[in-house]
């Protein structure tokens, strides 16, 4: 008996076999297969909530603006920040760009501000994007529309 586990310990088996390999590889593949389609899902989504973030600090800015101007303001995106005529309003999202600006004769009741993200998952229709306005609020998706 000690012979046998004497000759078992000198023997020393190093590394794994081919098959115990093959099982983990399989193993990973099968966890990548599920989680790769995951991920970009959870992607596409942090896109489309980076643009109802900007078009909702666009829109309160917007609301805020009519408190005390009578006249509509001009939206713009002027190197990586939003504008309301010129003064700085908040940060843009990487790949959030503006749809359809404040339109000149809109009133404090009509004023609608839109924007579209090309790599997110609700943008990327049609009608897609996130709008803004004074009688409907955040719209998303295909009823995002001014």
């Amino acid at each position: 008996m000690l012979a046998r586990i004497r000759k078992q310990l000198n023997h020393e088996d190093k590394g794994f076999t081919l098959i115990e390999l093959l099982v983990v590889m399989i193993i990973i593949g099968i966890l990548a297969a599920v989680a790769i389609p995951i991920f970009l899902s959870q992607r596409k989504k942090a896109e489309d909530s980076a643009a109802k973030a900007d078009v909702s600090t666009l829109g309160k800015e917007i609301a805020t603006w009519f408190v005390d101007n009578t006249a509509a303001p001009s939206v713009t995106l002027n190197n990586g920040k939003w504008q309301l005529d010129g003064n700085d309003v908040g940060n843009a999202s990487n790949n959030v760009q503006l749809k359809a600006n404040v339109d000149a004769a809109a009133t404090s009741t009509t004023w609608c501000v839109s924007v579209v993200n090309d790599e997110g998952d609700k943008t990327s229709t049609t009608n897609g994007g996130a709008s803004y306005s004074a009688e409907n609020g955040l719209q998303v998706g295909d009823k995002a529309d001014c």
